[in-house]
């Protein structure tokens, strides 16, 4: 698939109504990439690509009722399958943001940590990209880049073979991180998770 934003939108726009139905177990994994995320109660955090809003639940469980939840997504039918699914909490507890996330409205610093689920390989500019979530994370804020499984499971899902070029590849992905301004802290990637987790320098 295309990484540019207009593509991206119209694959996933088509894809959002069933979204949920065609990965329905992926909720435990999804829990414990945020556990390893290691907010804290009172904490801001940003779900960047938030899809249908499946990290929400967890993110605000760790955040409490004193932190802040963000989701941001640039297809408005994800958005409106968050809110129907009522991932988005009693009262629209989690802030949902109709955004491009190489271009947030937020003010730098502004948050302790960012998620991204199945983000990076979706960036038309991956380090432009993860430069820009650096910019409203604070010094010391923490990045987890997610997918429910691994790289060559993905790869055999789709009919393809893993290749070392793969942007997920951690190779591939510390230099882009740390030109970004993150420090990759650990990585993980198993047919059951993929999970690498970045500390914002500065």
């Amino acid at each position: 698939m295309s990484d540019d934003p207009t593509d991206v939108r119209a694959f996933f726009a088509i894809r959002a109504a069933d979204w949920d139905r065609r990965f329905p177990d992926d909720g435990p994994a999804y829990a414990a990439a945020v556990a390893d995320l290691g907010l804290r109660p009172g904490d801001a955090v940003l779900d960047a690509g938030c899809g249908t809003g499946r990290a929400l639940p967890p993110l605000r469980a760790a955040v409490g009722p004193s932190g802040t939840v963000l989701g941001a997504d640039l297809t408005p039918e994800m958005l409106a399958e968050a809110v129907q699914s009522g991932r988005r909490g009693p009262e629209g507890a989690s802030a949902l943001l109709l955004a491009d996330v190489g271009r947030l409205p937020l003010r730098d610093g502004a948050l302790d940590a960012v998620f991204g689920a199945g983000l990076v390989s979706h960036l038309a500019d991956p380090v432009a990209g993860l430069r820009e979530l650096a910019r409203v994370v604070r010094p010391g804020g923490r990045l987890a880049l997610f997918h429910p499984i691994g790289r060559a499971a993905l790869a055999a899902r789709h009919g393809r073979q893993i290749t070392p070029d793969d942007l997920r590849a951690e190779p591939r992905l510390r230099p882009v991180l740390a030109e970004a301004g993150w420090r990759l802290d650990s990585y993980v990637d198993e047919d059951a998770r993929y999970l690498a987790l970045a500390v914002r320098e500065g």
